[in-house]
């Protein structure tokens, strides 16, 4: 479980969270939402130290993450940024730094087995010995999702991981995270601005307005009236083949 307790943060004089709360479970896909500028990036950071809360606390399975050294924390939390910059480092290269926090002296072959196995299951094995200036926007944050998850965290966090892909790459990115969050028991807070992707692969949906927590549920929680009030625009909430979407106008 994580539990963010009454997180605040300010860049200098200018607030950007306050009291902001929330608990998930192992498991559980939660869509971090609202409009740009309300605060969802900077929620995250704050849950792994990148940025250090004002005030408020943030706990992985009741631990302080505050209290936690770098490696400890690492094996406890993994991120995928927005964007990530190209190299040319291998494939492969990238997916074992994951491993670092494991490591004393070297990669041992259990790491190297785990890398090559993380590859294989999100499709980027045949791509490993590439580097990563060769890949397309939608191979590399494949290719950074496997480094994140070789962590082995209890927590991921994602910060619009679809946000320069295609539609096909959108849903199978969000279709293997939410596969592997359940399959691993993992903790994910996503970032994402597209209501439909997020209803279709998320448990729970938190929604930020101005910096604060405005509510916090499952499917439920999104409503007409929510959209209406954080987005400032007018959206209708039905369901096509059984399946509940967001019709914005």
């Amino acid at each position: 479980m994580i539990e963010i307790q009454n997180i605040g943060f300010s860049y200098g004089k200018t607030r950007v969270l306050s009291d902001v709360s929330l608990k998930a479970k192992a498991g559980e896909c939660v869509a971090i939402l609202g409009n740009n500028g309300a605060g969802k990036s900077t929620l995250i950071t704050c849950v792994n130290r990148i940025r250090q809360p004002k005030k408020g606390e943030v706990l992985i399975d009741g631990r302080p993450v505050r209290r936690m050294g770098r490696r400890e924390l690492a094996q406890n939390v993994a991120y995928v940024a927005q964007k990530n910059e190209m190299s040319q480092t291998t494939v492969f290269d990238c997916v074992l730094l994951g491993r670092r926090p494991y490591m004393k002296w070297g990669a041992s072959g259990e790491d190297i087995e785990k890398c090559l196995a993380m590859l294989r299951r999100v499709g980027m094995e045949e791509f490993q010995l590439r580097s990563l200036d060769e890949m397309s926007g939608g191979e590399l944050q494949k290719v950074m999702l496997a480094r994140a998850l070789v962590q082995e965290p209890k927590v991921l966090l994602l910060d619009e991981p679809t946000s320069s892909l295609d539609p096909k790459n959108q849903y199978e990115m969000m279709a293997l995270v939410r596969e592997l969050a359940h399959e691993r028991q993992i903790t994910v807070l996503v970032v994402i601005h597209d209501l439909n992707l997020a209803i279709r692969y998320c448990d729970r949906f938190f929604f930020l307005k101005n910096g604060k927590g405005y509510c916090y549920g499952d499917s439920q929680a999104v409503t007409d009236d929510v959209i209406r009030d954080v987005y400032g625009i007018c959206g209708h909430i039905a369901k096509i083949d059984g399946k509940k979407v967001v019709v914005i106008g």
